[in-house]
């Protein structure tokens, strides 16, 4: 397989724990790509798209300010805008919008098997259960919120609306200004992402599964399998399972000669190490739109979405934003003493679900496109991999119970198929 990010290792783990020998190609260590650098918040609650109809009007705005929440590079207009349009496509009520009800349900359900991997590997500490808050400042923004909270209860994910005073109650070092907000109790955040990662490849060696630094350059199916060139070999292989996340668009193109419209989000954070004990869970800043995730190394901000490829070097003043953003949040300003940057990008299709399929006959397994919920969906992504390499050739069946999970069913695989973008050539 390709890939070592948190989608790819949780998927060689469930392939491995079936019986599958799986060797796991990608140029970095495992996690020190995208998996490294998020926000760490296990965001069960996120089960609409990342985008909505109002950010028509704000669109123009957002993609002119420089350190906005959303910035699109002049340089990569001839990519993004194709994407954009998509976007703005799929925004659309009907019948033929994407089947959001399908992805809000996996992703609400994602809690669940996130705790049974992470307790399947010791590593269930590593979780902090907490919840987390959705806070905002305006009073134009309460009726927003409410609307929201409704919406989000519709999909069966609990959520209490907060006022100001049960907010500072429970987070005292915020701003006076912050007015309420809305609680999430059945999310929390992972104490360290790349310990996660680290920890699941520890157990994936443990089962057999072999991790090479090694990337793979191209490839094509045979009647008998897949061939993949790397940087130092080529292998034939049974079949492969592509989840190597914003850099899974040319591999795919290569196996099944489907062009799927993947783009990179290319997200950023600042770490604030001075600050481990500033917030007791996750706040997200509703207006302001970024999130702060307390680490037992820090206090990390993170957020921003930046359209400019996978080639155009890091943009760090987009980082540093996120402590201007900050300010005025707290009844005492950030400490930025040692403070650390970082930016890294986030696979993104222009329907905000992942492509998580079989094709060629099941040669080609698929498992990339998250956005910004591949922490989340990993584990549940995994389940409904390992689902898909028992299936046989039949992959237009709902998967039934995981084997690692009978207390519920997967979701249907039709909103996640590859052949949503194109016919297999």
């Amino acid at each position: 397989m390709v890939g070592a990010g948190i989608v790819g290792v949780c998927c060689a783990l469930a392939l491995a724990r079936q019986g599958q020998r799986v060797l796991v190609l990608d140029p970095q260590p495992p996690g020190m790509g995208a998996s490294f650098g998020n926000a760490s918040h296990l965001a069960t609650e996120q089960v609409f798209p990342i985008a909505d109809a109002g950010i028509l009007k704000r669109l123009p705005c957002m993609l002119l300010d420089p350190l906005g929440p959303l910035r699109l590079d002049w340089r990569h207009l001839p990519r993004g805008l194709p994407w954009f349009a998509r976007l703005l496509w799929n925004l659309r009520p009907g019948p033929t919008a994407p089947a959001w009800p399908d992805s809000a349900r996996s992703t609400a359900l994602a809690w669940a098997p996130g705790q049974r991997l992470l307790t399947s590997v010791d590593a269930g500490p590593l979780l902090h259960q907490q919840g987390s808050v959705l806070a905002y400042e305006k009073p134009d923004s309460l009726a927003l919120l409410t609307a929201l909270a409704e919406r989000t209860r519709a999909q069966g994910v609990p959520v209490e609306p907060w006022d100001a005073a049960k907010l500072h109650a429970a987070a005292p070092t915020l701003s006076p200004r912050l007015r309420g907000g809305l609680f999430f109790p059945a999310t929390g955040h992972f104490l360290n992402p790349l310990r996660v990662v680290e920890t699941l490849a520890e157990a994936a060696r443990r089962e057999g599964v072999r991790f090479l630094r090694e990337r793979v350059r191209d490839g094509h199916t045979t009647t008998e399998g897949v061939t993949l060139t790397t940087t130092q070999r080529t292998l034939r292989v049974a079949r492969v399972l592509i989840a190597c996340g914003a850099h899974s668009a040319a591999l795919t193109e290569a196996l099944t000669g489907v062009r799927v419209p993947l783009d990179t989000e290319r997200g950023y954070h600042l770490m604030l190490p001075r600050e481990q004990a500033r917030l007791p869970f996750a706040v997200t800043a509703f207006e302001r739109r970024f999130i702060m995730t307390p680490l037992p190394d820090g206090l990390r901000l993170a957020g921003t979405v930046e359209f400019a490829g996978l080639e155009r070097p890091p943009n760090l003043e987009r980082a540093w934003q996120l402590h201007r953003l900050s300010k005025g949040l707290f009844t005492q300003e950030l400490d930025i003493t040692d403070a650390s940057t970082w930016m890294g990008f986030r696979p993104s299709l222009p329907d905000s679900l992942p492509i998580i399929d079989r094709a060629r006959g099941g040669r080609v397994l698929l498992a990339f496109g998250h956005q910004h919920l591949g922490l989340t969906q990993a584990a549940i992504s995994a389940e409904m991999i390992a689902a898909l390499a028992r299936s046989g050739d039949d992959t237009t069946a709902t998967a039934g119970p995981s084997a690692a999970s009978p207390a519920h069913d997967l979701p249907a695989f039709a909103p996640y198929r590859l052949t949503r973008f194109g016919r297999e050539r």
